[in-house]
């Protein structure tokens, strides 16, 4: 049998797909650009006029993540309910904004507001944004479009350790600020622009025959399939029900009041044991990428600017590679395994513990650095399964709101101690 042609309108679509993952990634890297320039600036804030001391700079962070995880809810529900592209659009001017009026801060209090300005912005982006590429790719393609999407954070992060430590090395720590943020303000304008997918259009594609599992529970309208009920993978390739196709849906599998959302998400397992994984995840890779620079520095007595370059490029060269094996890796083992994401996940961050405490207690340069690169290889394999992961186990009229709720919990129990 011949393939099909591809319809004019299938080309567009497609091609607006891949438009819309490339926008959404390269704004992706310059979310965690902006979120880690601070961390290549430990050192030099304590020295300014500023005197921010080891606490404070922890404040900084834990003021952007408690901001950032309590208004996630919000733009949870806005995801869900509105058109996405300018609510997403309006964040990201906001964070750009914040970063670079942060460069103007008199005090430590102006600082910490600037920076927790930063987080409202971003919860509009990352609740959103998963949401978007779920609609606008099929299933089994979520594994590799998500590793995709997510090495952006590795390269951000990275490029944050480096551009904060060259720039703070150059022109000072204000202009680190400076130069992080305000570019982002273009990226606002490409955001606006893009389409709004409808939403659960892709989850048709490659759904179970009539009368498996999955598909009898997207037919009685009860929400992600549970393993402990119907057979449905957790995690894997079976279909989450097919919601509305715009908003607001008026079956249970629509929007929905917001309380019987959260109530439908707390009883779907699979989605509450990601989400706890994740926070036990987020509770050590957060110390680890906040502080490894000034741990460089001063333990292990490297020069600021090549302990923060150094850090740079190990993040950049093993979250790349990490992110984009995982998520190759999950989609090839999907196909026989049906909780290969959650696996892949799993035995990877598991593996990763020893690895990182070596990273630590060896006084050796050559040793400590192998360490480093392996532990954070390790780390980032469970990137794209992970959160391909999430999204696949929850309706797609919900998945703004579980997004938001993911970041709530992983935040609240991962970086908040």
């Amino acid at each position: 049998m011949s393939e099909p042609a591809h319809t004019p309108t299938a080309d567009g679509s497609v091609r607006a797909a891949r438009w819309a993952l490339g926008v959404l990634t390269l704004i992706n890297l310059f979310n965690y650009l902006d979120r880690y320039v601070p961390a290549a600036l430990v050192e030099s804030l304590r020295r300014s006029e500023l005197h921010v001391s080891d606490t404070q700079s922890g404040l900084l962070m834990s003021g952007f993540i408690v901001v950032y995880m309590l208004t996630s809810p919000l733009f949870g529900v806005l995801g869900d309910r509105g058109r996405r592209p300018p609510i997403v659009a309006a964040g990201i001017a906001l964070w750009s904004l914040a970063t670079g009026l942060a460069g103007l801060a008199r005090s430590f209090a102006a600082l910490v507001v600037a920076r927790s300005a930063v987080g409202v912005g971003e919860a509009a982006y990352v609740t959103i944004s998963p949401a978007l590429l779920a609609d606008s790719f099929p299933r089994g393609e979520r594994g590799r479009v998500f590793a995709i999407f997510n090495a952006a954070t590795p390269i951000g992060a990275a490029a944050g350790y480096i551009l904060g430590g060259l720039v703070e090395h150059h022109f000072g720590w204000r202009a680190a600020f400076f130069v992080a943020g305000f570019p982002g303000l273009l990226l606002a304008v490409l955001m606006w622009r893009l389409p709004d997918p409808p939403r659960g259009a892709k989850d048709e594609e490659g759904a179970p025959a009539a009368g498996s599992g999955a598909a009898a529970a997207a037919a009685a309208g009860t929400g992600a399939p549970d393993t402990a009920h119907d057979g449905a993978p957790a995690g894997g390739a079976a279909a989450p029900p097919v919601a509305c196709r715009g908003t607001p849906c008026s079956s249970h599998g629509g929007a929905g009041s917001l309380a019987a959302v959260y109530a439908e998400l707390a009883r779907n397992r699979p989605f509450v044991l990601i989400v706890l994984g994740y926070a036990a995840y987020t509770f050590a890779l957060g110390a680890l990428a906040y502080w490894t620079p000034a741990f460089l520095e001063r333990v292990r007595g490297l020069p600021a600017s090549q302990a923060t370059v150094q850090f740079g490029i190990i993040v950049v060269a093993t979250g790349f590679g990490g992110t984009f094996a995982g998520g190759w890796l999950g989609d090839l083992l999907l196909r026989r395994w049906s909780e290969a994401y959650l696996w892949v996940s799993g035995i990877a961050t598991l593996a990763a513990a020893p690895v990182a405490l070596l990273a630590f207690v060896a006084a050796s340069r050559p040793v400590y650095t192998a360490a480093i690169v392996g532990a954070e290889v390790l780390l980032f394999v469970s990137t794209g399964p992970i959160n391909s992961a999430l999204v696949n186990v929850v309706a797609p009229a919900h998945r703004a709101t579980a997004m938001a709720l993911n970041i709530l919990v992983i935040h609240l129990l991962g970086d908040v101690p």
